[in-house]
Formats: C-alpha cells, structure tokens, sequence
C-alpha cells in the first residue's frame, strides 16, 4: 500500500490559520447575535411592581423615581443594585427584588417601624423596633407620640433594651416614661409624662429594673401621705431614694429644698 503523503509544514500551517479565522469568525457571529438578542427591546424592563410595606410610600411615585435609575433591561439588570436603590428610599428597612418574566420586576417593600426618636453626638434620628438607627422624613402623625432615647453613638439597642424593661414599672404608678437618656459615664436618666425626672444611676438592666422597681412599689404610699405628686427622684442611694414633691418645700423663696430620702420598708417574712 502506498504510505500516506505528508503535506508541507507552510500547507498545514495554512490550514490550521484558516480553521482558527474560521471558527472566530463563528464565534464573532454568535456573540454578535447573543448581543443583539439580549438587547432587543422586548427585554426592556415595561413595569416595577411595588408590594409590601407602603405606609409612608406612594406606589406610582417610588416605580417612577425608581424607573429612572434602573441600567440595564430584564436580564442585564444587576438586582443587587436595583435593591441599594430601593433601600435607599427614606423608611425603607429592606427591599427585596426579582425578575417576573418576560419583562417585569417585583420589589417588596419592608418598611422601619419607628418606635421612638434617638439622640446621640448632637443628633436626631428614629429608632426602629430592631433597636436599629435610621434618618427618615418625620411625619407628625407617626412621630409626635414617640418617645425620646438617648445616649453615645452605638449605644441605641441597648437604650432601647432599657427602655423597653422600665416602661412597665413605671406604669404600675400610672406614669408613662417619655424620655430616656445614658450618659457618656454609664449614668442612666428618666423624665417622665407629668413632667418629673428621675435619676437612676449606672448599672446593669437587670440592677436597674429592681432598683426602680422598688422605687414604684413604695411610691403611692409617699404621695398619698403627702397629697402632692412626683417632681423629680434620685435612686442613687445604697438602701434609700430621696424624692421631691410639688409643691412642698419648707425654705424662705430663692432656697432649695433637700429632697426627702425614704427607705423602703422590708416585706413582711412570708408564715409558713
């Protein structure tokens, strides 16, 4: 049998550059057409729907704001970045955002829940029910009930956590705590709804739930033998709290009246 002829080195070489142009070749077809079937305007994006949490969103408003931000079609779109848009619409805690086929995208709303005003470095802002810090427009409908928080900057959780122990007390004598404040030295401060105010002193949540919780449970029994209501309040003392009521005071005008420290009497022990 004849042996198989060996073509020239410069022949092969020709045809293995024409095989490669050849296939660039298909190849710059294919992307070419991949390029202009992903950009053919069917796959422009035609609606956002909004759902979700839209208390303090208008609908049409936030698609159209949105509708002018948005790079990209249906699906060039980097959802990531459509959601830090969306997020980044005052009261809107998280967004959460997909395609709806062929040319849609369905963003779901969660809005802040505000439960009270923060203050800290100089500073206003609200506090949502996460204990997490956040600027928003302040509606009076929504914020003029609030109560006031207030501490060093990264301290809102646990005010909030405070917060959230006392109110409790402090509504056993019909008081409703409107302020709370922790100093920069690990003070802790309450004014309450009728005006008086309250110095707690440092200490742990679970130290100053029973030291105020103490404090309320004698409390009615000082103003009812007085016949005047709460001014103001220290709690800083070791096995006493002095208090100060309207309107008494037993000093020529222009002095200062000492507040009157009481010690809580013990609880009776309990017969077996």
């Amino acid at each position: 049998m004849p042996s198989p002829t060996t073509l020239p080195t410069d022949v092969r070489l020709m045809a293995l550059a024409t095989s490669a142009l050849g296939w660039a070749l298909v190849a710059l077809v294919l992307t070419a057409a991949g390029l202009w079937a992903v950009r053919h305007p069917v796959w422009d994006v035609k609606a956002v729907v909004v759902d979700g949490d839209l208390r303090h969103q208008n609908e049409a408003i936030v698609r159209a704001h949105m509708g002018t931000r948005l790079r990209g079609n249906f699906l060039t779109l980097n959802l990531q970045e459509v959601q830090a848009v969306f997020q980044s619409v005052p009261w809107v805690r998280r967004a959460t955002v997909q395609r709806v086929f062929p040319n849609r995208l369905r963003v779901t709303l969660e809005e802040h829940q505000a439960m009270a005003w923060w203050e800290a470095g100089g500073t206003t802002a609200l506090l949502n029910q996460q204990g997490e810090v956040f600027e928003a427009s302040a509606e009076s409908e929504d914020t003029d009930h609030l109560p006031e928080l207030a501490g060093p900057q990264g301290q809102a959780a646990q005010v909030k956590q405070v917060y959230e122990a006392l109110v409790p007390l402090f509504a056993l004598v019909d008081m409703d705590l409107q302020r709370l404040e922790l100093s920069a030295q690990g003070s802790w401060r309450a004014g309450l709804d009728n005006g008086a105010r309250v110095e707690i002193g440092r200490g742990g949540p679970d130290e100053l739930v029973a030291r105020v919780g103490q404090f309320v449970r004698t409390l009615p029994q000082v103003t009812r033998e007085h016949g005047r209501s709460l001014e103001s309040a220290d709690l800083r003392y070791p096995a006493a709290y002095a208090v100060r009521l309207r309107g008494i005071t037993t000093l020529a005008p222009g002095q200062v009246a000492p507040p009157r420290q009481v010690a809580p009497k013990p609880r009776p022990a309990l017969q077996r």
